[in-house]
């Protein structure tokens, strides 16, 4: 292949730690392997929920009201159902093949559980969470909310009923994505047959990853990518080439970098510290707003 988009390395998931009591996560980066604040930017933090069998429970497990400022939170499902509810009134839930983005921007209280009915049935549970950095000047944007469901999702079907390309944002083969988003990305879940051979483009600049949600794949005729593994790739070139060694599901991460200071501290993710320490003054000021637990 020409121009292609070589692979730095293929990373295992590093060891699982709890979020609340509902999300069972591998935290790829940006402390997983230590890859520094800004490898993966325009997206800081890759928590996945690898598949997990929940037993049944009335009260839903999930993670309780916390503030974020600064960065948008992206959950895509890929197994069961979670719910969400912010302080600037939105609300939701998402099963499988939706997402769920949520911009903090200025500030939100928010909570995410399982959803009663699947709380209450129990069963498996898979999903990822992005966090996904501001621009500076976009830091303290209004809140929104953007609930996308399976089918509101730009789809690009493979020939051959091999599979399909979900554009969750930017574009594919003239496809656009669903979400709104402040810098160049793309997002894509490909879901793919065994055996099926897909050549995706993508800016040489932007950083890439991808994730493998399920089942197994080779990237540009050389590395082997199994189940909840990440793909990292250099910044070097614009072709990769994706070849399902089992029926599969990827997904894919590309975009701009932002090129400015990073200073993350707890739920917040600014510029500077003393923006830092501001948005917790602002947090004990109630202008995050109100949130019942």
């Amino acid at each position: 292949m020409k121009n292609i988009k070589s692979v730095q390395q293929v990373l295992a998931p590093p060891p699982a730690h709890m979020v609340g009591d509902g999300f069972r996560v591998h935290n790829f980066f940006p402390s997983g392997y230590n890859m520094g604040l800004q490898r993966m930017s325009p997206f800081f933090m890759l928590d996945y929920n690898s598949k997990v069998d929940f037993s049944p429970k009335d009260e839903p497990r999930g993670v309780g009201v916390h503030p974020h400022r600064g960065f948008e939170t992206v959950t895509i499902a890929y197994q069961g159902k979670v719910a969400h509810h912010d302080s600037s009134g939105n609300q939701g839930v998402i099963g499988e093949g939706d997402v769920q983005w949520m911009t903090a921007g200025s500030g939100v209280l928010h909570k995410e559980y399982h959803e009663k009915e699947f709380s209450k049935n129990g069963g498996l549970f898979q999903m990822v969470q992005l966090w996904v950095n501001l621009p500076a000047k976009y830091k303290m944007t209004p809140p929104k909310y953007q609930g996308i469901e399976n089918s509101q999702l730009g789809k690009y079907y493979l020939p051959d009923n091999q599979g399909l390309v979900e554009v969750i944002a930017g574009e594919y083969n003239g496809i656009n994505g669903a979400a709104s988003t402040f810098t160049p990305m793309n997002m894509y879940n490909i879901r793919v047959k065994k055996g099926t051979l897909l050549d995706i483009s993508l800016v040489e600049k932007h950083n890439t990853g991808i994730l493998v949600i399920e089942g197994n794949a080779k990237i540009n005729e050389a590395e082997t990518a199994p189940t909840d593994h990440f793909v990292l790739f250099r910044n070097d070139g614009t072709e990769v080439k994706i070849e399902a060694l089992e029926d599969s599901v990827l997904l894919v991460l590309s975009g701009e970098p932002i090129n400015e200071p990073i200073v993350p501290y707890g739920p917040f993710l600014m510029n500077s510290k003393a923006e830092i320490l501001q948005a917790y003054d602002d947090l004990a000021k109630g202008k995050f707003g109100v949130l019942e637990d």
